[in-house]
């Protein structure tokens, strides 16, 4: 455990150190404070998940927190190497992403400072077992990625995201707190090793606090229907803040569903049903609308919705696997739910990096008025690529394995269940299959309008220089990732057993490990088929090399030119029209108002209709209601106090009188 102690101590003493520093250098400095951190972190988390046994340690502190115990088991040792790994690649990245801001002289003190304390609150709210030194840290997590978010503070839209972004987060830690005020007066402890025997005794509560839980932290993941702070937060936000935030902190609300399932023994039919309707709700929800974006951000940022949808589809699998006492199916869905939380960190972050560094070259997201990028920034292009096809669940990379596993044990639980849940696995194996081919529609749109085809705008037309090595190389290490997890996922796997154990609360029973021996048949064809790509590539090479290429005539046709080509919104139209009731278009036209007119268009934007009939709606009340007080507010100061004195008043009274 010193090692981690170590490790988050650098973290915060990083980032107390990066305010005095000077600009040119505090992301330079932060970037090597998260390296160590890193190789801190990973030493004791790699031994704990190799070998399946848990390091305590226990500080005391005064007499609210009473003893404060620290845990690395495997399900926290996954997290610990999983946040570590990604953050220190997302702040490597950041320093060649800020580099214009230096020009602006911004102030970036501030940022780096809650750059380090994000990642030391994270690495902290999946070890601490001691529920309000949870909530604190858990709370600093939440500032941090506040103010990270607003880093470009003065843009109006910057500042709206992030302000709902803050709300989200405290109406997340206000079901967290009911929960854990429950689970306090049941058991009379602090501790969450505690809570397990009075789940276990009372169904009924168990049910009431998990969903209470299931909410708290599905704010946190970005689940139906409390998603509508992630489109927005994640497009503002610097884009190494965004690939963190979506590669790793969304997890942490992930971490904190898994850390209560692992204190159920035995899971209720109703939660199992309700993880597994909220999980495919919300891939879908997020994938659909992710189609239908066109800032590449913030369709990204739907996207991390769809699989944080994928990860809870595979824990409800597992879920009700358990209930049915279904070993196969317990197994295989809660594998595919923790391989997919590595998986998704993975190859998002690529994504996120992908289009930071689109948006440093074009200065726009919009997909739109790119195009041609892929021979000015080839790097960008195949890294960004890679991440896509890798997102899709495509062979041979990393996504494709772990949603593999989800879908299997769907398959395996579909004979084997009552008729109810025969029903609901079936819907769900159908609903899987449309977010997969709902995503490919979506990354080949996203990779051909932006890479693809000609220049659609003068955004696009740039020099034939990709961005800098210190943004490339985390790409290519994320790239890597995907590729390598991909071919060889059985020796991930050996990994990845120790925390679903965690979840199953024993040991896998032998008779049903030969289920993944699957994965090396999977990697002796995986590896076959990547030979043959390369030397297919390698034979295209060696045998146009010494070729010359001539044009032929075309019968006067010259070529292509920007308005001849496919655009975002016709890629995706026929399929978002086909979903109309599901979406709110809006339209932004400026009409020809001359013969020749100077400029006019035509723009259309999709719209959540959450936020558009719910959310928006409940804003307009509450602002209604609030301005009612606005003449209490009048800058008198004397009113003022005696407001304070007249709550004092009757704060004494009601004492007297509950006395």
């Amino acid at each position: 455990m010193k090692l981690y102690f170590i490790s988050v101590f650098l973290l915060i003493s990083g980032a107390i150190i990066s305010i005095f520093l000077d600009k040119n250098i505090k992301m330079k400095f932060c970037a090597a404070v998260s390296f160590l951190s890193a190789i801190f972190a990973f030493i004791p988390a790699f031994g704990v998940i190799k070998s399946g046994e848990t390091l305590q340690s226990t500080i005391y502190l005064p007499e609210i927190f009473h003893e404060v115990s620290f845990i690395i088991d495997p399900l926290s040792a996954f997290f610990v190497l999983m946040i570590s790994i990604i953050s220190s690649l997302g702040v490597t990245y950041g320093i060649g992403y800020i580099k214009p801001y230096l020009k602006e002289n911004t102030n970036l003190s501030a940022h780096t400072f809650f750059l380090m304390m994000l990642i030391a609150s994270m690495l902290t709210v999946v070890v601490v077992q001691n529920i309000l030194f949870f909530l604190v840290v858990w709370e600093i997590m939440s500032l941090s990625s506040f103010f990270l978010v607003i880093f470009e503070g003065d843009k109006k839209e910057v500042l709206k995201a992030g302000i709902k972004y803050l709300v989200y987060m405290h109406i997340s830690v206000l079901f967290i707190m009911a929960a854990f005020a429950v689970l306090n007066l049941k058991s009379g402890s602090l501790n969450f090793s505690d809570f397990a025997s009075v789940l276990y005794n009372d169904k009924e509560l168990m049910n009431i606090v998990f969903i209470l839980f299931f909410i708290g932290f599905g704010t946190k993941a970005g689940l139906i229907p409390f998603h509508n702070w992630l489109p927005d937060a994640h497009p503002v936000a610097p884009t190494h803040v965004s690939g963190i935030m979506s590669g790793v902190m969304i997890k942490t609300g992930i971490y904190g569903i898994l850390r209560i399932v692992s204190l159920i023994v035995e899971p209720s039919l109703f939660i199992s049903y309700t993880v597994l309707t909220t999980g495919i709700l919300t891939a879908l929800w997020g994938i659909l609308y992710a189609v239908g974006q066109y800032d590449i951000k913030k369709m990204l940022a739907y996207s991390s919705m769809e699989n944080i949808g994928i990860i809870i589809t595979g824990l409800g699998t597992g879920l009700l696997g358990q209930v049915l006492k279904n070993p196969f199916v317990m197994i295989l869905g809660y594998s595919g739910c923790i391989l997919h939380i590595l998986n998704h960190s993975i190859f998002k972050t690529l994504l996120f990096c992908g289009a930071g560094a689109v948006y440093t070259k074009t200065h726009t997201k919009n997909m739109e008025l790119l195009g041609g990028l892929m021979k000015k920034m080839p790097y960008t292009g195949l890294f960004f690529t890679t991440g896509a096809v890798s997102i899709c669940a495509l062979p041979p990379f990393n996504g494709f394995i772990s949603e593999f596993l989800i879908y299997a044990g769907i398959i395996k639980g579909i004979p084997s269940t009552n008729i109810t849940s025969f029903m609901l696995l079936v819907a769900v194996l159908a609903a899987l299959a449309l977010v997969g081919t709902t995503a490919i529609l979506c990354f080949t749109k996203t990779v051909g309008i932006t890479f693809l085809g000609q220049e659609r705008s003068e955004n696009a037309k740039i020099e034939k220089k990709d961005v800098s090595k210190i943004m490339l190389i985390p790409m290519g290490i994320l790239a890597l990732f995907t590729l390598l997890i991909g071919i060889f996922p059985a020796q991930l796997f050996k990994l990845v057993i120790q925390p679903v154990s965690i979840l199953m609360q024993s040991e896998i029973p032998d008779y049903v490990r030969p289920v993944f021996d699957v994965t090396e048949y999977l990697s002796f064809l995986f590896l076959i088929f990547v030979l043959i790509i390369g030397f297919v590539f390698a034979l295209k090479h060696f045998a146009v090399k010494n070729t010359r290429v001539h044009k032929v005539w075309g019968c006067g046709y010259n070529g292509l030119n920007e308005k001849m080509q496919y655009s975002a919104s016709s890629y995706s139209d026929l399929f978002v029209s086909t979903l109309k009731p599901l979406f709110k278009r809006v339209s932004h036209i400026k009409k020809p108002k001359t013969l020749f007119p100077k400029d006019a268009y035509y723009e259309t934007e999709i719209e959540d209709i959450e936020e558009a009939y719910i959310v928006k709606p409940l804003v307009k009340l509450d602002e209604k209601f609030l301005s009612r007080f606005e003449k209490i507010q009048n800058g008198n100061m004397q009113q003022y106090i005696l407001f304070g004195l007249v709550f004092l008043i009757l704060a004494i009274l009601g004492v007297i009188c509950w006395g």
